[in-house]
C-alpha cells in the first residue's frame, strides 16, 4: 500500500490499522470518515509511530486517542 497519496482508502486503511493494533474497544468511536484530508500527514506521523510499538502503555493510548481526536472532522 503507497501511503504517500491521500485517498479515502488510504485514511481508512490506516485507522483500521491502529484500531487493530492498539485493540480500540469501543470501535465505532474512530471511523475513518471522521478524518479531515488535510491531517493526512499528521494521521500517517500517527500510523508509523504505532506500528513500530509492540506495546502501549495506558497513558500512551489516551495520548494516541487524543492526537486522533484533535484531527476528526468537527
Amino acid at each position: 500500500m503507497d501511503l504517500t497519496k491521500n485517498s479515502a482508502e488510504n485514511v481508512e486503511y490506516i485507522i483500521e490499522a491502529i484500531k487493530e493494533k492498539l485493540r480500540v474497544m469501543n470501535i465505532g468511536a474512530i471511523k475513518s470518515a471522521h478524518f479531515n484530508a488535510e491531517m493526512y500527514e499528521e494521521l500517517v506521523e500517527i500510523y508509523e509511530m504505532v506500528m513500530k510499538k509492540n506495546n502501549f502503555s495506558p497513558n500512551e493510548m489516551q495520548a494516541i486517542a487524543e492526537e486522533l481526536g484533535k484531527l476528526r472532522n468537527k
